[in-house]
């Protein structure tokens, strides 16, 4: 394809991730199979490009400004995350010296909104949470790309074995330095052709996620429910602990989120989990289940602004208000979900999300309405399940996990017993 085509190509997807009315990721792959005729490499260069926009979306509009030309044009110039003589083939010479230009600018001189590009709404709690050091170590990782991380189906093979066969096909890796069940590829490479994949012998999977289903601990023959299954990632991580034996629950609101798993679950070999869609947290079919549950996972719905090195637009799409509103369903789903544990059960209540107020203050809440749960420590619990370094993931007995520190999405779970 000529430059300057998939220039322009790139300022067309611009324009439509930057409505901001949808999910970046639905644009871009609604976009690609518009465009069926996209090699590889072009399909690398306009997604990437379209994520680093979104990344410092204040910075690149602000220095777009001095620009001619259409808005999304000069903002695919400066964010371009393709091959650099590639990009001058399609500028013209006064868009070249313009670039120049802007690329000669001291970033570090600019305000601080446009270095750590984030709506003041989430800066200002952050910066109180963390103290100005921190902030900006968090700031500056979530403007950078995530790696790609695996979970080994142990059903399968070992992580050993897995790694042998992901590094026989030239493909850089190396065993996550907490999870034990966990690869981490740098880049994005294309895994969807080899047998390890579709066979089911590893799944797409942050580890900080798989650590949330290990702090679980789902024994063999027990009966478990993963509360809020979505695409089932830890339902899967969930049914491999079991060994493919008792009763695995998958609930969600969504059926279109559950039909997501189908496909995943028959890769894995599982044939305990029941994929099961739900009106909503008081649904019938989980009143019969009361008192019966040995293991409850809630991973809740929340603001997800955990996963912004993976999905950038959310810091632009959520607002203060979806998250007082996201808070009230947190706590519902939590309280409801704890009414399936028999006694001796355990309970996890996580979120992908930064913010205390989807976290701490939830699980304080919950901690002080049901005394018949007692909170567990969470280094305790880690540390049994084999997690290395299991004192480096714990804030004030809550697994906490920081882009910055943990090169892992952002997390949060806490851990309690029925008594």
């Amino acid at each position: 394809m000529h430059p300057n085509a998939l220039l322009e190509m790139s300022s067309e997807l611009l324009r439509e991730v930057l409505k901001l009315d949808a999910p970046a990721d639905t644009v871009v792959s609604a976009f690609f199979r518009q465009h069926k005729g996209l090699g590889q490499r072009e399909r690398h260069a306009l997604a990437e490009t379209t994520y680093a926009v979104l990344r410092r979306r204040p910075l690149w509009q602000h220095l777009a400004q001095s620009g001619r030309g259409p808005t999304e044009r000069r903002l695919a110039i400066l964010a371009w995350q393709g091959n650099d003589t590639f990009l001058r083939g399609a500028l013209t010479p006064q868009e070249q010296e313009w670039l120049q230009q802007v690329q000669a600018i001291d970033q570090s001189s600019l305000p601080a909104k446009l270095q750590h590009n984030l709506p003041e709404w989430l800066a200002a709690p952050l910066l109180e949470r963390l103290g100005e050091e921190q902030f900006w170590a968090l700031a500056n990782a979530m403007n950078e790309p995530a790696p790609l991380d695996l979970r080994v189906n142990t059903l399968k093979n070992k992580r050993e074995e897995a790694q042998a066969v992901l590094a026989a096909a030239n493909i850089q890796v190396e065993p996550t330095p907490f999870s034990p069940l966990g690869l981490r590829i740098p880049g994005k490479p294309a895994l969807n052709k080899l047998e390890l994949f579709t066979g089911g012998g590893v799944e797409v999977q942050d580890e900080g996620s798989q650590l949330l289903a290990l702090m679980l601990d789902a024994k063999r023959s027990e009966m478990v429910v993963d509360f809020c299954a979505g695409a089932g990632g830890k339902t899967l991580a969930l049914g491999d602990a079991m060994r493919n034996t008792g009763r695995l629950y998958a609930f969600d609101v969504s059926g279109h989120r559950l039909a997501s798993l189908k496909p995943r679950l028959a890769r894995s070999g599982l044939s305990n989990v029941y994929p099961t869609q739900i009106a909503h947290e008081r649904d019938e079919r989980i009143k019969r289940l009361a008192g019966k549950i040995d293991r409850v996972l809630v991973d809740a719905p929340c603001s997800g602004l955990g996963t912004l090195r993976r999905n950038p637009d959310l810091k632009w799409r959520q607002t203060p208000q979806a998250v007082a509103e996201l808070q009230v369903k947190q706590a519902a789903i939590l309280a409801s979900a704890a009414r399936l544990l028999q006694s001796g059960g355990r309970l996890v209540y996580a979120t992908c999300s930064l913010l205390d107020a989807e976290n701490e203050v939830i699980a304080q809440q919950f901690e002080a309405a049901h005394p018949q749960f007692t909170k567990l420590p969470a280094g305790e619990v880690l540390s049994k399940a084999h997690v290395n370094r299991a004192d480096e993931l714990v804030e004030n007995g809550y697994l906490r996990l920081w882009p910055h520190r943990h090169q892992t999405d952002g997390f949060f779970a806490a851990v309690w017993q029925k008594n």
